[in-house]
């Protein structure tokens, strides 16, 4: 049997191979990111050098740079998807080395940015919700006020000094969750993490975590997290276990601890507490309403948000 090498070498002499080969090689080295580099490293680089690295040459020329010939990242036709070629020098021949292209940065940077927010039964257009936009959305003195404590919050916290978080209160659609979300935002953009929770839901959830011994994995997650924001406290039908067992425990710890809570409710200070004073049974307990109450204000500063109703206007 002949050898493999003797076989080869008779392909690779035949006229028609070498037409093709130099058709090829003269199309690489036509390729205008391949010229640009040979000229800039033309003291270094030699035509042996270039021959011996052509399949290199071709594999780069092939591909899309800068996401020039991929209509998104999910349809990169690249060899490695979201990954651009880059030309570089490696000993005595030309090399491919893989970067992350444009658009696999922008979406690495949005996970990166959506991991410092996690939440529970939160809408997606809150988790989407910017200061600037809460700013534009709807002018009234008592929105510039929430911006701008919000906006104290935010750069304390930044430069990591101890501060209470916000109690935000007002009628129905006025924006008060989206305030909440657009915080959240601002702070993941400074990699501080978050988590939005929507309290009615919430407790719901934790009733059914009784049966599968998961209630105390869960309320730990609540209590020690870096930002908490208890959405819509006031809005559940409150229990005494609930109460007493679930929010007070989280407050006590986050109290104890200084970690910034914010709250979002259509009651005020006043409200929220007669809401917490009577249990779904009917039971009245002033005491340990007061005592969660106490916890709260020790949280957060209320702060009022009026205007319309911002859902019935399609904002």
């Amino acid at each position: 049997m002949k050898k493999i090498s003797q076989t080869l070498n008779k392909l690779t002499n035949t006229k028609e191979f070498n037409e093709r080969y130099n058709a090829i090689r003269k199309e690489i080295l036509e390729d205008e990111n391949i010229h640009r580099f040979l000229n800039s490293h033309s003291s270094t680089v030699t035509k042996e050098m270039v021959d011996r690295s052509l399949v290199k040459l071709y594999e780069y020329s092939s591909q899309s740079k800068n996401c020039d010939k991929c209509p998104s990242l999910e349809g990169c036709i690249n060899m490695m998807q979201g990954y651009h070629p880059q030309l570089i020098l490696q000993k005595n021949s030309i090399d491919v080395q893989y970067e992350r292209c444009p658009r696999k940065v922008a979406a690495d940077e949005r996970k990166r940015h959506e991991s410092f927010i996690k939440s529970l039964y939160v809408p997606k257009d809150i988790l989407g919700a910017t200061m600037e936009s809460f700013y534009q959305t709807y002018v009234s003195e008592e929105r510039l006020k929430a911006f701008e404590k919000a906006m104290i919050f935010i750069k304390k916290i930044d430069q990591g000094e101890k501060t209470k978080g916000l109690y935000i209160y007002g009628s129905f659609g006025v924006g008060k969750s989206y305030l909440l979300g657009a915080i959240a935002n601002e702070l993941a953009d400074r990699k501080i993490s978050t988590l939005i929770v929507y309290v009615p839901d919430f407790f719901r959830e934790m009733k059914s975590s009784i049966g599968d011994q998961t209630l105390n994995e869960k309320i730990d997650m609540i209590k020690k997290s870096p930002v908490l924001m208890l959405d819509d406290i006031g809005a559940e039908t409150m229990s005494s276990w609930a109460r007493d067992e679930i929010l007070g425990p989280i407050l006590q710890f986050r109290m104890l601890e200084n970690l910034p809570t914010f709250f979002s409710s259509n009651f005020d200070f006043e409200g929220l507490e007669a809401h917490l004073t009577t249990s779904q049974r009917g039971e009245v307990e002033q005491v340990k309403a007061k005592r969660l109450m106490e916890r709260i204000k020790y949280l957060a500063d209320p702060v009022f948000l009026s205007g319309d109703n911002l859902r019935e206007r399609g904002l």
